[in-house]
């Protein structure tokens, strides 16, 4: 970040009002510059999130619903209001918090450079699962998501997770990791990485109960808060005290796995 400029002690007495003006013209200029270098840095940041995390991103996240297409099965979600109130739960008490936790660990131990903590976090992640399905989602969606990265936007920390962890890589970790081996800070990236998981949900929501486009967007609208307390919560979790409490939804992938009509993985 670019210094404010410093005003150097006057040394001599003269017309103050054009010494001003001479130097106020050249910090300026000087300080112009620095702004538009960060604008420009912040820029490909927003760039590179927005592709990582665009539907288009070829991870198939589309054709998972994290056992939404049971919960709408069994009558759990019918309506926009019911399926807010079950991703409130999932974002604050379940999946979505965990994946925020295994996200910020991942995050800090590439720029930590502790190989240890990635190992951890990476391991723990790939266990904390309640489903078979739910095993799949995150897991392939991961190694898409490293593989297409590799290829398209490359950088060390990819290697350094596949040396650090020789097993599957959830989601969460695959992307963390990416962002702090561009240098995106995990204050901007997570509630980014949120929003996207959010997204995927309320789609697979509106195509299964079915729902109006509008009304999949005033739902994700009403969990901005819920995306916002969950990343600032994530960030102060310990890995070792990650828990979730949202037993219906894991209920619901586990209940998926048998389901007789499927349009869905998970």
């Amino acid at each position: 970040m670019s210094k404010a400029p410093v005003r150097s002690s006057p040394r001599k007495r003269g017309p103050r009002k054009a010494a001003h003006r001479v130097g106020a013209s050249h910090l300026d200029s000087r300080f112009r510059g620095n702004e538009r270098q960060e604008a420009a840095l912040d820029a490909a940041a927003l760039y590179r999130l927005m592709a990582w995390l665009s539907p288009a991103y070829p991870i198939g996240a589309f054709s998972y619903s994290s056992g939404i297409e049971w919960a709408v099965e069994a009558g759990d979600i019918k309506d926009a209001e019911s399926l807010r109130r079950w991703l409130a739960v999932m974002l604050g008490d379940g999946s979505g918090f965990c994946d925020a936790v295994f996200f910020v660990h991942a995050h800090r131990a590439i720029v930590a450079n502790d190989d240890a903590a990635l190992r951890a976090a990476a391991e723990l992640a790939a266990a904390f699962l309640p489903s078979k399905e739910r095993l799949l989602e995150t897991t392939t969606q991961g190694r898409a998501f490293l593989d297409a990265t590799r290829a398209a936007w490359p950088c060390t920390a990819i290697a350094r997770l596949e040396a650090a962890w020789r097993g599957a890589v959830a989601l969460p970790v695959a992307v963390g990791i990416v962002c702090a081996g561009h240098g995106i800070a995990y204050e901007a990236a997570l509630p980014a990485f949120l929003h996207a998981l959010t997204a995927n949900w309320i789609s697979a929501g509106v195509r299964l109960v079915p729902l109006g486009q509008t009304d999949g967007q005033r739902v994700l609208a009403a969990l901005e808060p819920v995306v916002a307390a969950t990343a600032a919560r994530a960030t102060k979790t310990p890995l070792d005290e990650v828990g979730a409490v949202a037993l219906r939804a894991d209920l619901a992938s586990m209940r998926h796995e048998t389901q007789y009509t499927r349009l869905f993985r998970s």
